[in-house]
Formats: structure tokens, sequence, C-alpha cells
């Protein structure tokens, strides 16, 4: 087993709590009040995304069907992320805890784990956790004495398919399809797997619902920021002498992760992943916050000996490998963006070719399918704006002149 390097426990998922303290809870509260304390914690989802938790489950709980679905996204294909790894390795009650409070409050019976390919060595230890808790009246019939509340949870095994980290490529996935990101609306809270209402959270989402059931939703509001409440678990790598996991409350600085992990001489700081933001040295002052750096959970770290123009034709290399290339913009965009980044470490790209590559990017963040073809521009962008000096500028001035 690979160390996980939990580096830091903070505030709320790594915080103490009493054993089933949530779910109990959860089942005197009753499903709609459960809603509406993670309606009223301004809880959103730890995926990257940020969509309102609270939103997701009150409109799945407000659909008219028998039929119900939780699902667990652990699919953790993102560069850099390895925090959910953690939960699944060292918390895994609690996060089927999480899943079954869910299922009380939308009204589902059943629950499926959506776990990564390469994370398969941890399925006999998932599957021992699940049967003990069946042993324990946590899944089954009539769970913990709550009449006519049934729920059980399923493993899924993934593929290695970083497009399956989508919501609907993932539901896609489960009924046995090419991961495909579905056409929305509709969405997977009225029209989700085989057809029935579903919600789809990840693995720190549903470790962090626990502790808000168990310790309300004032609790939560009082750690982080007004618009990001609560804390963030990040995956922190790269050139630093402490990397691993952290949990930090929303609002921590770049410049203070980097102290906290002794990186020394940082030129630049990835967040959110190789979908995420590149940010520069002069803007370390930047928040970890949905309002200005929203991630989900990645931080990669490089020192002044690293070539920005290497790093994004790594990221860039690594999408048009992963592009499902059901749509235009993402299928036929990565390659221009990657024939541009060669073409600048050459020194004969020309500041038209260029700026004609930087509107490419703004289609492709409008006009692509998904997140994966709408985020996969960005740490490019990040660092033509913020590294220019990283590619030849001179000789492409030089060029032009000629």
């Amino acid at each position: 087993m690979t160390n996980n390097k939990t580096q830091r426990k903070g505030p709320v998922v790594f915080s103490d709590i009493e054993s089933l303290s949530g779910l109990k809870k959860a089942l005197e509260l009753g499903s709609d009040k459960v809603v509406d304390i993670i309606k009223e914690s301004k809880f959103r989802g730890r995926g990257g995304a940020g969509f309102p938790t609270g939103l997701k489950w009150g409109l799945a709980a407000a659909e008219n069907e028998q039929e119900k679905y939780v699902v667990c996204n652990a699919d953790e294909g993102e560069p850099g992320t390895f925090k959910d790894r953690v939960l699944l390795t060292e918390y895994p009650k609690l996060l089927f805890e999480g899943m079954i409070i869910a299922a009380f409050a939308i009204g589902a019976e059943k629950g499926y784990l959506y776990l990564r390919a390469e994370y398969k060595s941890f399925l006999a230890e998932l599957e021992n956790e699940l049967a003990q808790m069946r042993k324990d009246n946590l899944l089954g019939n009539n769970i913990l004495g709550k009449e006519g509340f049934n729920f059980d949870i399923e493993i899924l095994l993934g593929a290695g398919a970083y497009i399956c980290g989508e919501e609907t490529a993932l539901i896609e996935s489960m009924e046995g399809n090419r991961g495909e990101p579905r056409n929305r609306p509709p969405f997977p809270v009225n029209t989700g797997f085989n057809g029935h209402p579903t919600i789809v959270n990840n693995v720190e989402t549903f470790a962090a619902a626990v502790h808000i059931i168990s310790k309300g939703a004032e609790w939560f509001k009082s750690i982080g920021t007004k618009d990001s409440t609560g804390s963030k678990l990040l995956s922190i790598s790269g050139d630093c002498l402490k990397p691993g996991v952290y949990e930090v409350p929303f609002g921590t600085s770049i410049k203070e992760i980097l102290k906290m992990v002794e990186a020394k001489d940082t030129k630049a700081v990835q967040v959110g992943g190789a979908s995420g933001t590149c940010v520069p040295k002069k803007q370390f002052n930047r928040l970890i916050a949905y309002e200005d750096l929203s991630t989900g959970g990645s931080v990669i770290i490089f020192s002044n000996k690293r070539n920005m123009l290497e790093v994004a034709k790594n990221f860039l290399e690594f999408f048009e490998e992963e592009s499902c290339g059901q749509c235009t913009p993402c299928r036929e965009g990565l390659p221009v963006l990657l024939e541009a980044v060669d073409a600048l470490e050459r020194g004969q790209c020309s500041k038209e070719y260029l700026k004609d590559v930087v509107n490419l990017t703004e289609t492709m963040q409008i006009a692509a399918k998904c997140g994966l073809g709408q985020s996969c521009p960005n740490a490019f962008v990040s660092i033509i704006n913020n590294f220019k000096e990283e590619y030849s500028l001179a000789k492409i001035n030089k060029k032009e002149k000629r």
C-alpha cells in the first residue's frame, strides 16, 4: 500500500466525530430536515465544479419516483489528485455513512460506489467494510430500526478513463455504454442511472456531509469564507519538502500553503490539476475558494528549475489522450494547442498565430460539450499569459521584423 502521507488533519473531514452520529441524527430529524441543513450550510460539492449539494439533493428528493439512486464518484482521475484515496483506505465507513444519509434524504434504496480501475487494490477491503455494515444493520432493510428505510451499496469498477469523472459519462459507463458525456438537460437528478433520479457526489462530499449533519449548519459556516464554507482537502505534490494530503479552511492563500509544505524557490503553482489554473509568483496571495481559485483538490508546485512550456505540453498531451473525441472543439482543438506549444518552443510562432490560438481556446471553453473540453485549455492560457519569458518572445519579434 502506498503511504497516504496525511500531513495535516483539519477542521471538518478529519475532525473527531462519534461513529454513526451523523446517520443517527439524520434518522431523528427526518429526510426533509436533512436536506434543509445541507442547504443552510451552503455546502458545495467537493469535486471542483462546486454545485450546491443541498440543491442537488433537494431536486432529487422532489422527484416523484419510486426508483432513485445515490452514486459516489470515486474515479479520482485528475492529475495530482490523491486525497480521495486517503478517505477510501482510512475512512471508508465515514464515506458509506454519508451515502446512507444521502439515500435517506432523497428516498433511494440503491447506491453505487464507482471506483477507478487504478484503485482496484482497495476493492477487497471496501467489500469487507460493506459486509460488516450489513451485519450491523447499517445497510439492508429497516436500517437501524427505521421502518421502511432500505438501502444497500454495490461497488462498480471503472476502466481507467479520465472522462468518466464527469457525472453523465460515469452514468453511461455504469450502464455498460462507452463513457461519453450526455447532452443536458435532462440532468441526473431527474434522468440519471437507467433513466431514474440520481445524485452523483464525490468521496469527499459524502464524508463531509456526515460532519455537517452531526454538528450542524452553523458550525460548518463558521469555517472558511462567506461564499466558500467549510474546508478543502488538498493533494499537494511537486517541488516541496512535505508533499501529501492537507485539510485547510477555505480562504487559505497560496503563500500560506507554500509555507506549510516547505516549498522554496517556487515559480508557479498549478491549482485544480491539469484542467486548473497556473498561478504565477506575483499572485501567490490568491485564495483557495470558489470565489477565487476553485479546485477539486490538486495543487502542484513548480520551482524555478521547471520549464512552463514543458508543463503545458505535458498537460495537453494528457488531455489529447483522454479526450473522448465526441465533440469537435475538444477533439480538433487539442492537437492545435500542442502544435502551438511546439512552435513556441522552436521560436517559430508568430504573434498573429498565437493570437489565433488564444481565440481558439475561448471557443473551446464556450462550445465544448463537457468540463474536460471547456477546461483543458486553462493551463495553456495561464502559462501563455503569465510566463511570456518562457517562450522566446525575442525570437518571435526578430522573425516578424525580417
